[in-house]
């Protein structure tokens, strides 16, 4: 005989199986997905790190052929836990008004590893580039928004930089995307020794949406994308073609790419979903830092940011600071309407105050064409300036090898010399500050007739002047002699006794 407890073991233990049996074949399915970096989002919410994606609310976006580990064969190749009412043959993107995420979602094992690695080891770290996110994001959006990009992809220069224009690493990469300058220059942006413009936030970032465009457009994945972008187009295929595959993920399990590109995707998938709900993920106490806004002025010729920073009525570090891809402290010479970036609501201001200005008051540069004769310790000479600044501008090694006809950017204090006039009635070549210098009284214009013994320096010497300003006033040449009878015309000091 069975007695009752017996008989009810017996009932409940079928039952009990049956339990037992579904629990294990859903974990083995979840298992089995997460194991292939499968996009989860039917797990519960438990209030683990994960989730709000794990949430009923939690979207996500698809490749046009999306790899197989976003594709569930059980369920007709539709995406875990997506309705039948999305389509992935007709559409990219999840509608607005219910996309969270424009860039497929994938949480695995390493995403899972940064995203704990950025809450706690990283932490400070990732703290500041939160903060400094809202100055830069915004912007970063928009453009890529303009060039029908995921702007999720934003992020990127938060792993490549922090949002920093002045970062810099040791591959001499520069500014919040990172730009090498080979790539940085085939993507339009001017680097020499005046401009950086991959340290322009708003310029890089045009650069690397076309960059960006282009590697999807090559690999038709913004996983394999972005790896590119970080490793470089002819890297990834070649890895496509050794692997035989386009799945970033069974990629990054062999040892070809490095581990930087490898943790490059999981990086970004991190920063996006954090970004996304900071406080979420224990980042509740961020400083942001203001938007990046501005109006842009057009400079018409060389002019310090002291003087535009006066004409503005704002600080030299604010002009400064919106404008980092000045690497002089000046505009670049030979840039005629140069766009400088001013304090929003200055414009105008700026435009009555500059009006104002003299070109003498604008610019410590002015441009010089070589003469025939003439050396570098001249032309330092006549500008007041060293031959050792003029060399570091102009990229000059030797300075007996300068030729004719070659344009020079010369150093002059803007007090002293910002523009140089030809006076066709003297026959000699005076700046405006020096024509004032010599024609308020201080100076007087002589000829002197040269006697026989005399030289340029003796004569020089004789009314305190310069052999090279005298050569300067009577268009001589470096190798050009004077002789007895030979007129010259002299500025000397009002009181001299001549």
């Amino acid at each position: 005989m069975c007695n009752a407890a017996d008989i009810g073991k017996t009932i409940l233990r079928p039952i009990t199986i049956t339990k037992v049996s579904i629990l294990v074949l859903v974990f083995s399915l979840f298992s089995t997905g997460w194991a292939k970096g499968d996009t989860i989002k039917s797990l519960s919410n438990n209030g683990g790190i994960h989730s709000d994606i794990h949430s009923d609310n939690y979207d996500f976006t698809r490749e046009d052929k999306p790899p197989p580990y976003l594709l569930r064969e059980e369920t007709n190749k539709r995406p875990i836990g997506e309705s039948e009412e999305f389509d992935y043959e007709n559409q990219d993107v999840i509608p607005q008004k219910e996309k969270k995420y424009d860039i497929p979602i994938v949480v695995n094992e390493s995403v899972e590893n940064f995203i704990h690695y950025f809450q706690t080891s990283r932490k400070k770290v990732f703290s500041r580039w939160l903060a400094t996110s809202y100055k830069y994001v915004p912007m970063m959006k928009e453009i890529f928004r303009k060039n029908s990009l995921p702007e999720d992809l934003v992020y990127m220069a938060m792993i490549e930089s922090g949002f920093n224009p002045k970062a810099y690493s040791r591959a001499h990469a520069s500014g919040p995307w990172q730009f090498i300058k080979g790539t940085g220059q085939r993507y339009g942006l001017r680097i020499d020794r005046w401009l950086d413009e991959r340290r322009d936030p708003e310029k890089s970032t045009m650069a690397a949406a076309r960059y960006l465009k282009d590697l999807y457009d090559m690999f038709g994945c913004w996983y394999l994308a972005a790896a590119a972008y970080n490793a470089g187009e002819n890297k990834i295929a070649q890895a496509i073609e050794i692997y035989n595959t386009r799945d970033f993920w069974e990629i990054a399990k062999h040892p070809y790419l490095a581990r930087e590109t490898k943790d490059f995707v999981p990086q970004l998938i991190a920063s996006v979903i954090i970004a996304k709900n900071p406080e979420k993920y224990g980042f509740d106490d961020i400083d942001y830092k203001l938007p990046f806004t501005y109006n842009k002025v057009q400079i018409p010729d060389t002019t310090n940011l002291k003087v535009i920073a006066k004409v503005c009525k704002t600080d030299y570090d604010t002009i400064k600071t919106l404008n980092p891809e000045l690497k002089k402290g000046y505009t670049p010479p030979n840039y005629p309407d140069y766009e400088v970036k001013v304090p929003i609501g200055r414009k105008e201001i700026f435009a009555k105050n500059f009006a104002k200005t003299e070109p003498s008051e604008r610019s410590a540069f002015i441009r010089h064409i070589i003469k025939r004769g003439e050396t570098l310790s001249r032309i330092a000479s006549l500008y007041d300036t060293g031959t050792k600044p003029i060399m570091q501008l102009n990229n000059i090694k030797n300075p007996r090898g300068i030729k004719a006809g070659r344009a020079l950017i010369i150093p002059v204090g803007s007090s002293k010399i910002a523009k140089r006039d030809t006076d066709k009635k003297r026959g000699f070549i005076l700046s405006k500050v020096a024509k004032k210098e010599y024609l308020n009284h201080e100076r007087k214009e002589i000829i002197y007739t040269v006697r026989k013994g005399d030289t340029l320096w003796n004569i020089a010497q004789r009314y305190d002047l310069k052999t090279s300003e005298i050569r300067d006033w009577n268009k001589m040449g470096i190798k050009d002699t004077i002789h007895p009878g030979t007129t010259l015309r002299l500025m000397v000091k009002s009181d001299l006794n001549t």
